[in-house]
């Protein structure tokens, strides 16, 4: 095994060095780097120089890679990468353009400021993401990680015993319209439908039990709405505490691996009139998380 692990926060986070990631990934690595994800949940590589296809066999090598949702929900226009495996995080247009301020998918790509788990709208969820740095601005743009497994930990036992067993509903037209981006065909929106999740679910790699918490969560199923959408909201504002954030300031040819499936992330502001271009690979989760141990 070449790599070394560096904790960067006293609770979740670390960085690992001592490996390319464009070269073939040796099972030791594989399993120590997986190893290090369950034990932190955000991981941290710096100075990568990958393409697309590097980034999607990398992935590859932690499961099964979600198709990416922009092109569902953006149809009709011109797409900047190719593969359906990696999503575009950035603010170019098809042609590798700024977008206009008033652009659509500018419109849409906002809610990643809100706390959120990619995914977590979908029948299967996400898993790992992977997000790569290609062109990152001068200063703005970080992204803040939230831990949900010590979220949980910290509440109260009469709080963790209200919320067991409780789901909700999570529909990624739910976070936008937070936003009042809203402007989506019948078509876009029916090609994804609102999915239940758990709100406490069992982390697979730990075994501890995490929040699973999204802007995609719109209420709980089986309480009126209102009173559903204040207990997201106040868990959001529990979980996001300084004590469980880490902020990742971005340098070009970092990659950063996060676990879905027990933290939030949400990007910060930047000069939306420099290039941002990050892209992400998601792998998925095994089930849906009402198949899985509460």
């Amino acid at each position: 095994m070449s790599i070394t692990i560096e904790p960067s926060h006293p609770e979740f986070v670390a960085e690992i060095a001592g490996i390319d990631l464009a070269q073939p990934l040796g099972a030791a690595d594989r399993d120590a780097i997986e190893a290090a994800i369950d034990r932190y949940a955000v991981v941290v590589f710096r100075g990568q120089t990958l393409d697309d296809r590097q980034q999607i066999a990398f992935a590859g090598h932690f499961g099964p890679i979600h198709a990416s949702a922009q092109k569902a929900r953006h149809r009709g226009i011109k797409h900047r990468l190719e593969s359906d495996q990696i999503a575009d995080i950035s603010n170019l247009d098809g042609d590798g353009k700024v977008l206009d301020l008033n652009s659509r998918r500018r419109l849409d790509w906002l809610a990643n400021r809100l706390w959120h788990t990619d995914a977590s709208f979908r029948a299967v969820p996400g898993a790992l993401s992977m997000l790569y740095a290609h062109i990152v601005p001068a200063e703005g743009g970080d992204t803040e990680f939230a831990d949900l497994r010590a979220a949980y930990e910290a509440l109260p036992e009469t709080k963790k015993a209200e919320l067991e067993g409780l789901v909700a509903e999570h529909s990624i037209w739910h976070s936008r319209g937070q936003l009042g981006v809203t402007k989506y065909t019948p078509e876009e929106i029916a090609s994804l439908p609102p999915v239940p999740q758990r709100v406490v679910r069992t982390h697979p790699g730990s075994r501890r039990k995490t929040l699973y918490l999204a802007a995609h969560a719109s209420h709980i199923l089986g309480m009126p709405v209102a009173d559903g959408r204040l207990l997201l909201l106040d868990l959001i504002e529990h979980a996001t505490r300084p004590r469980f954030v880490h902020a990742h300031t971005w340098k070009q040819g970092d990659l950063v691996i996060w676990d879905n499936r027990c933290t939030m992330h949400r990007a910060r502001p930047f000069d939306t009139t420099q290039v941002r271009d990050l892209r992400r690979v998601t792998t998925r989760d095994i089930a849906s998380t009402l198949e899985q141990a509460a």
